[in-house]
């Protein structure tokens, strides 16, 4: 990969300075957290659905949008 210049490795650092502290606040409230990883949407938590009901709830949800 191509040297980012450092206005760029500031950005991204910051992104993923974020996303640790929202997932770790997640963590802490006991909250189950959707991210993707390896091409597959994935729940990871203690309270996380099952990939089952993550796929009826979301077609809910597509059926309730106005």
């Amino acid at each position: 990969m191509a040297e980012l210049d450092e206005f760029t490795r500031q950005g991204l650092e910051s992104l993923r300075q974020s996303v640790a502290e929202a997932l770790e606040r997640k963590r802490r409230l006991g909250q189950y957290a959707v991210f993707w990883k390896d091409g597959r949407v994935v729940f990871d938590g203690a309270d996380a659905p099952d990939r089952a009901e993550a796929s009826e709830s979301t077609s809910e949800a597509d059926h309730t949008k106005a």
